[in-house]
């Protein structure tokens, strides 16, 4: 299925795969890769094939008088198996190898998602349980890779990032880049936490300096729910106003 983006004009492709997945008739939301353009799209039920008209009754031909025998054709060997592994029409390399599908493309519109950035499993597991307890549905990526692919296809309300995911040095994490340069409408609707060892637990200034929203010290990740917890609240009390007023000038 083929849309078109209202905001940018993008064409974007949804594999017919995906749609399968769909009902027929439901609505489903999926972000433009280009403009962040939030786009809903419906699973149009497919029309009833029409019936084949009926063949009109033919005649059978005259017999011949006289027919010869046919000729006995040759017996040949059948053609050579492909050797095992290889199937006709070439090519043992799959279409869709290396992509990443969307795990939040069907949920319902309203839905919080985060992503987890984070190579301690440990943490990592601590971090997943405090989004389960507020109310968030979660990815967790493998590598700076990963997380920038699913970043390409989802704008997530909050972002929790180690600041060595992905690198050695800290100052050139290539997740925390790709956030630096969102465009200021995605940057608002997203929270980013920034996990480090050299910051302390809510240092504003080093929160400013990195562009994130908050800071968070690892050895305080027992105590991540609550940072969490308190740090989106103020967020979102001081950004209320401005949405609110965003919100009404779209109509």
């Amino acid at each position: 299925m083929d849309v078109v983006c209202g905001n940018c004009s993008t064409k974007i492709k949804i594999p017919d795969e995906k749609i399968k997945k769909i009902p027929p008739g439901q609505t489903f939301g999926i972000a433009c890769p280009k403009c962040k353009n939030k786009i809903s799209v419906e699973n149009k039920p497919a029309a009833a094939p029409e019936k084949p008209a009926a063949k009109p009754a033919s005649t059978p031909p005259p017999k011949p008088e006289k027919s010869e025998p046919p000729p006995k054709a040759d017996k040949s060997p059948p053609p050579p198996e492909p050797p095992a592994g290889e199937e006709s029409g070439g090519g043992g390399d799959g279409g869709d190898e290396g992509f990443s599908g969307n795990p939040f493309e069907f949920l319902e519109e309203g839905t919080k998602t985060a992503l987890i950035c984070e190579g301690d499993a440990g943490a990592r597991a601590k971090i997943k349980a405090a989004l389960t307890e507020l109310k968030y549905h979660s990815s967790e990526s493998s590598t700076h890779r990963d997380a920038l692919r699913q970043m390409r296809f989802h704008d997530f309300d909050l972002i929790i990032l180690n600041e060595r995911f992905g690198t050695r040095d800290p100052d050139m994490n290539h997740v925390l880049k790709h956030l630096e340069q969102l465009p200021m409408v995605t940057r608002r609707n997203m929270f980013i936490a920034l996990l480090s060892e050299r910051f302390r637990t809510m240092d504003n200034m080093m929160a400013f300096n990195k562009s994130v929203n908050i800071v968070i010290n690892v050895k305080d990740i027992n105590d991540i729910e609550k940072i969490l917890s308190r740090g989106i609240n103020e967020n979102d009390a001081f950004f209320r106003v401005y949405k609110e007023l965003l919100k009404k000038l779209k109509g």
